[in-house]
């Protein structure tokens, strides 16, 4: 059935190959062709194993979207979904911005110069409520605070070093599923003061339950530590860091019910299925 798909592979939030976070975008055919069965798509992004695989389709003037990590069908994916307007505008040369309906409604994706902008929904930080078991072990020196939304604890720490020196135990974090982990801290005043590359606030995720370890660049995670930085640093233009490995920039905007994420992508790979 998918013998012939081109599958892209395309690395996002970031200006260089092997930086970012990668995703597969795969263009399926147009609406009214039915979309194929969830277990051939699981298979796919199972066989990827990337944080997320994305699956479209053209439906008149919109498009519809899906993720899949190696695991299960995800609610919300910005870096698969940024992944997928850069494959549609540079390897099919379509002219235009993008509107996608995904299961956390339409996300309009429009071109800025060199990088796109994303328009997602805007969570604000929820209460946390009865702090997880685990939390005690996970983060032995405390914490400043704790918050959540439909799918992920937030964790603030005092500074970015926690930040980039924290050590997860994946085997606790992933008692946390189906809720993936974010911690997050300002940046070092330094680095808010540099003009070479300067970033307000800091973040890393991991979701081992949903077969991701660690996440290089999360653009919906972004989505609640937008308006949480927002809130703390009293502007609603921000710029983010996160400190994976492999590390990406995202540009950041609180616009009302909306977040506006920045950034660039480049092609890393294309290939034909052979199934």
């Amino acid at each position: 059935m998918a013998r012939g798909w081109t599958m892209h592979q395309v690395d996002a939030f970031t200006d260089r190959i092997f930086a970012g976070n990668p995703a597969a975008v795969l263009v399926l055919p147009d609406w009214p062709q039915a979309w194929p069965e969830d277990g051939l798509l699981c298979c796919i992004a199972e066989e990827n194993n990337l944080a997320e695989t994305a699956f479209v389709r053209r439906r008149g003037e919109v498009w519809d979207l899906r993720w899949f990590t190696p695991v299960a069908e995800a609610a919300f994916c910005g870096h698969a979904t940024l992944a997928t307007a850069h494959t549609l505008a540079e390897e099919f040369k379509l002219a235009g911005d993008f509107s996608f309906e995904t299961q956390v409604g339409p996300i309009h994706v429009s071109r800025n110069g060199g990088s796109y902008r994303l328009d997602i929904p805007c969570f604000p930080p929820e209460a946390l409520g009865a702090v997880p078991a685990p939390f005690e072990e996970i983060f032995p020196t405390g914490y400043i605070a704790a918050f959540r939304n439909f799918e992920n604890l937030f964790v603030a720490l005092p500074d970015e070093a926690a930040v980039r020196s924290f050590l997860p135990n994946l085997t606790l974090i992933a008692e946390l599923h189906p809720l993936g982990l974010v911690i997050t801290a300002p940046a070092d005043a330094t680095v808010r003061t540099d003009p070479a590359r300067p970033y307000d606030f800091v973040s890393r995720y991991f979701a081992p339950g949903a077969g991701i370890p660690e996440d290089p660049v999360t653009g919906s995670t972004h989505a609640t530590l937008v308006p949480y930085w927002s809130a703390k640093l009293g502007k609603n233009e921000l710029k983010a860091f996160q400190a994976s490995s492999r590390g990406g920039y995202l540009g950041c905007e609180l616009s009302g019910a909306r977040v506006l994420l920045t950034g660039q992508a480049v092609t890393y790979m294309k290939a034909e299925l052979l199934l």
